[in-house]
């Protein structure tokens, strides 16, 4: 394709070579690649427009921009009223030209990149071309760029949505127009932004909303909200999963070993069962195969691939992973972010541990609104009430939960935490490490895995 038939689809105007576009676009001179098609985003606090020769110098193909930048004028331009929209705008024409691969998109308070690394590894197999998004690459910059990715050669492709206020999920599905929904759950995430528990199940059903009738819907039975999630679903195909609750896909005779990882039984609709050895710690990991069950065996995959996809997946960076730490002490890395759901289930799978001294590291978890203060005191009651030994916290919020606790371990800087913590260290301790993003608790887990 010609950059000048870009610019005819973005109904824009172009000027400078017209170059042969066979590569894939970028918003980010930090990891642009030569050939690359550069966007120029705007934002609040940004203007990428001022990184246009930067992106020529490391390769880039050309710039779409929103004015035309005139000391720059070697590189190839496209000419829009509104960057953003432009890319878009391509996300929707490719993903309109590969209307024969499979996409199912993924949403849910907790859950969401676990599952599509499960699934895209039970697609992987039937192909080996599987398209899966990268990173956090879940909102409404890194979904487009993501489906620009896609090629008439995959077969399969595996993407999140991300969201913190209404109107958000329904955006990426009209962008997206996947063939199977999940959502995973909802849990008390952005309340910042959804208001209520509630506010989020609608944000999360919005994805159920914007499914062609012809499409599938995975349902969480085990959550409250399934019923309301059935009822936005309709006529559409439906395929529920559970633990607790009766559902078309199942885990039975649930066993937890030694070392947090779960065995069970998983029960098809077809009346096929299997045993499932997961590496993945916690129960709640076996609610997100559970969900990757249901979207492959709505494919019809068999038993068996379903089986090897689900045990050969390994935890994902920042997510439930074990580490060798300071003087022997395992530490659990689930730093990528935390909300009280997923801070919850930190605690139970931290409590698996049977026989060694036990230490949740915990960061504010962000977003909570006015909720906040009430939600971080009962993550520190919830503690409480478990198998933990010690609570150590960091930031501002974490205080109150460090008093429901009774720790006298609350610190407001990372270091004097960390000198404190690694003389509580050997090799009958587990730490487990969570916060939200933002709070970078991934600088603690870099410091307890040091030689």
């Amino acid at each position: 394709m010609k950059l000048s038939q870009i610019a005819h689809i973005l109904n824009a105007k172009f000027r400078g070579e017209d170059k042969d576009f066979t590569s894939t676009v970028s918003t980010d001179t930090r990891t642009i690649e030569s050939e690359n098609l550069f966007v120029a985003l705007q934002g609040r606090h940004f203007d990428a427009h001022n990184f246009v020769k930067l992106a020529l110098e490391r390769g880039a193909l050309g710039a779409i921009v929103s004015h035309w930048i005139e000391d720059t004028t070697s590189i190839p331009q496209i000419c829009v009223q509104d960057t953003h929209r432009a890319l878009i705008q391509l996300a929707n024409y490719q993903r309109n030209r590969m209307k024969k691969v499979i996409i199912v998109a993924v949403t849910g308070s907790c859950g969401k990149t676990t599952t599509k690394e499960l699934l895209a590894n039970i697609f992987r197999k039937k192909s080996s071309n599987v398209l899966t998004g990268k990173k956090n690459f879940n909102n409404n910059i890194g979904l487009p760029l993501t489906l620009l990715n896609l090629r008439a050669r995959h077969n399969y492709a595996v993407v999140e949505f991300g969201a913190n206020h209404p109107g958000e999920i329904s955006c990426l599905a009209r962008i997206t127009r996947p063939n199977i929904a999940i959502v995973t759950n909802a849990g008390f995430a952005h309340l910042e932004g959804f208001g209520s528990i509630k506010g989020v199940a609608q944000a999360k059903g919005e994805i159920y909303q914007e499914l062609s009738l012809d499409q599938v819907a995975i349902i969480n039975n085990d959550d409250p909200f399934s019923n309301f999630w059935r009822e936005i679903a309709g006529i559409r195909r439906t395929i529920t999963f559970a633990c607790d609750s009766t559902a078309d896909v199942t885990a039975q005779n649930i066993t937890i070993n030694p070392n947090g990882q779960s065995i069970f039984h998983l029960m098809l609709p077809n009346g096929e069962t299997s045993v499932i050895q997961l590496s993945l710690l916690g129960r709640h990991n076996i609610m997100n195969a559970l969900a990757a069950a249901s979207a492959a065996y709505s494919q019809n995959f068999s038993i068996a691939a379903i089986k090897s996809g689900l045990e050969n997946t390994c935890a994902v960076d920042g997510r439930m992973v074990c580490l060798k730490g300071y003087r022997g002490a395992i530490i659990i890395d689930d730093s990528y972010n935390a909300n009280p759901s997923s801070v919850s289930v930190a605690i139970d799978v931290l409590s698996t541990f049977y026989g060694y001294r036990l230490i949740l590291v915990l960061g504010d978890m962000r977003e909570l609104g006015k909720d906040a203060d009430r939600l971080h005191f009962n993550m520190g009651e919830r503690a409480l009430q478990s198998e933990i030994h010690e609570l150590f916290c960091y930031g501002i919020l974490t205080r109150r939960t460090s008093e429901a606790f009774g720790s006298p371990y609350y610190f407001d800087d990372q270091k004097k935490l960390l000198m404190v913590l690694k003389k509580r260290l050997d090799a009958s301790t587990v730490v487990l490490v969570k916060g939200s993003c933002s709070m970078n608790m991934r600088n603690i887990v870099w410091e307890l895995i040091k030689e």
